[in-house]
């Protein structure tokens, strides 16, 4: 979707950026700013200051700093088109979609109308839930029996839902489509309607706004389910929701990672243990979309699963979902607890401190993925060996370029006592060397290091068609960043939220192409070029398809982004930095210039302020400029 610039500006104009980041953090007056303690690391003392004059926030502590998008971007780890829907969805600001049909805006608006009306009724179901609960006993004596107190409970608007048709008495009109739509109310093919939840304890499954979308209920006594969720709704898909990650999220960012469970209740009781980082995938595996959003928030994932084989199974499926996005900057581990034991279980019999440490010993990805792989291989065997070889391929496949793939490629390589080029030969992604024929034993990294090195020499003699597309016009700046992005779309996910911003925010069609790219990421993760190729939108197809011709590696690119050599990537992802940097240098010597006239005609603190503010940052620019121009030196 493409957004006129004009818009982002005017956007930007009418935010009230004290206004909205008052909305999740207490701030106090303080001279002619605001202050309060930063959403986005762990302190005592304020160092977070907020300027209405400037529409502008800065942390002095962790170095935080933007403007309202930035902050909503941020803190809400919304993507750029998010953040600004977002944005101006709470100025009342419609977002001009011109490539939109009139039929498509009046069904988006109509769509828009009903869910802030079923998310009305939702809160409204919550808030009496609530309210039940306080009257119920035996519901409290229940939650109490689990460890959970009060202030838990209220923290996570946890509820009852009484016996017969407690929501009956709620709504004035108990026939209502909408309590149906909400999925709150079941209607039978005979005209008969009865509540989904009856005597059962009620989560509230909230989205990062924190408005209720959808519930988990919880039976107190014997029965099946034992959890029964809201069906999905134009509010609530459950491949896509998490729940506690609304409640948890400062905990997170404090932890420094998020603790995956599989349970409503796990969340809470880790919770009461002082355990705020914990958040539960909704009944199902999983997803890849659940992945991504929590890697907005942290570049730390551990997944707890219970030890037994349901809990083996829930791990693989985790697995295949974190693969793709596994990469050199991002941990993520895998805690088995005892078969007999869940999260909650666990951390009620041995408290919290055992928890900590069970958390702390988990599993690394490149273990599991060897333990997953060879589980029911004879490594001793010929066959095992090669069974092995043959499971774990997809999965190397899967994970993003860069040292942790190129290092468990080794790894690998020892379990399947094959050197590392005839692995590669062996899975179609490497061509045969005479070199390497000549000596086919088994030689450990070594081997991997001569491959290397003979990759490298035949790569360096350019083809025919390379040449010949040396010689074409050359490419602007924007052409590179696309080029670059829409052939290796995994390195959106290396850039940061601010990043993102500033390719999305580039002239059209660069800036078009950018906001689409990230929408397909969110939806469907990363893809090949040739996937991509087919769903682009027809107003810019033909240009994306010219730029990509241009590449003189695209042969390589085509065939698999798996093929491309460690330091070709890396560069790539370099050179996607410096071109940032250089849009953002053009940018601030723009209003540097601008600036300086306005503090010669007046002279007011003010505009020295910002001029010397802007020119420090171009210098800041500059040196990391020069920084990464060094490590793509080094790479290539």
């Amino acid at each position: 979707m493409a957004i006129p610039e004009s818009f982002i500006a005017e956007l930007n104009d009418r935010a009230d950026i004290v206004e909205l980041v008052g909305r999740f953090v207490p701030l106090k007056k303080a001279g002619a700013n605001f202050q309060g303690l930063c959403p986005f690391h762990d302190e005592k003392s304020p160092s977070f200051s907020v300027s209405p004059a400037k529409q502008f926030y800065h942390c002095f502590g962790c170095g935080a700093h933007g403007n309202a998008l930035r902050f909503l971007m941020e803190y809400q780890g919304l993507g750029f088109i998010e953040a600004v829907k977002e944005l101006a969805g709470q100025l009342g600001m419609p977002v001009p979609e011109d490539n939109r049909s009139r039929e498509e805006r009046e069904r988006d608006a109509q769509l828009q109308v009903r869910r802030k009306t079923l998310s009305e009724v939702l809160a409204q179901a919550a808030d009496a839930y609530v309210q039940a609960l306080k009257r119920e006993p035996a519901a409290q004596n229940y939650l109490k029996g689990r460890g959970l107190t009060g202030q838990i409970a209220a923290r996570y608007k946890i509820g009852w839902a009484g016996a017969g048709k407690p929501l009956a008495g709620v709504f004035a009109d108990y026939t209502d489509p909408l309590l149906e739509e909400s999925g709150m109310v079941i209607a039978s093919d005979d005209g008969r309607r009865y509540d989904r939840f009856r005597e059962r304890i009620m989560f509230p499954i909230r989205n990062l706004k924190g408005e209720v979308i959808a519930f988990g209920g919880r039976i107190t006594d014997k029965g099946e389910p034992k959890y029964l969720n809201s069906p999905e709704t134009p509010l609530f898909h459950k491949g896509r929701e998490i729940y506690g990650l609304f409640e948890g999220r400062a905990a997170i960012q404090q932890a420094g990672f998020v603790l995956v469970t599989e349970g409503y209740m796990d969340v809470v009781a880790l919770a009461q243990h002082g355990i705020g980082n914990a958040v539960a995938t909704l009944g199902t595996a999983c997803t890849s979309e659940h992945v991504q959003k929590l890697f907005r928030f942290t570049e730390q994932i551990v997944f707890s699963f219970d030890g037994d084989k349901a809990g083996q199974k829930a791990a693989r499926r985790a697995l295949a979902a974190v693969l793709p996005f596994a990469s050199d900057t991002r941990v993520v581990k895998f805690l088995f607890l005892p078969s007999e034991h869940d999260p909650d279980s666990f951390v009620r019999q041995h408290g919290a401190d055992a928890f900590d440490r069970m958390v702390h010993s988990a599993m690394p990805l490149s273990r599991f993925i060897l333990e997953a792989a060879r589980e029911d291989c004879d490594m001793v065997s010929t066959e095992g060996r090669s069974r092995f070889v043959s499971l774990i391929q997809p999965q190397w496949l899967a994970l993003p370029e860069g040292a942790f793939k190129r290092q468990l490629l080794g790894q690998i390589s020892e379990l399947a006592e094959l050197g590392s080029h005839e692995l590669l030969e062996l899975w179609g992604l490497a061509e045969p060397s005479q070199n390497l024929q000549k000596n086919r034993s088994y030689s450990g990294s070594s081997d991997g290091k001569k491959w290397q090195k003979d990759w490298k020499k035949q790569s360096a003699t350019p083809s025919a068609a390379s040449l010949a597309a040396s010689r074409r016009k050359p490419n602007s700046r924007d052409d590179r960043a696309v080029q670059l992005l829409l052939t290796h779309m995994a390195a959106w996910d290396a850039l940061s939220a601010a990043q993102h911003a500033v390719l999305c925010q580039l002239p059209q069609p660069h800036g078009a192409m950018m906001c689409w790219l990230e929408e397909q990421l969110q939806e469907e993760g990363p893809q090949a070029w040739q996937v991509l190729a087919q769903h682009l939108p027809p107003e810019w197809a033909q240009d994306a398809q010219q730029l990509i011709s241009r590449l003189p590696d695209l042969p390589q690119r085509l065939r698999t982004v798996s093929s491309l050599a460690p330091a070709t990537l890396e560069s790539d992802l370099q050179e996607l930095r410096i071109i940032i940097i250089d849009i953002e240098i053009d940018t601030l010597q723009s209003e540097s210039a601008e600036l300086a006239v306005l503090a010669a005609q007046n002279p007011s603190p003010e505009y020295i302020t910002a001029l010397m503010t802007a020119q420090q940052r171009i210098k800041q620019l500059k040196a990391d400029k020069a920084l990464f121009l060094d490590q793509r030196r080094k790479v290539t």
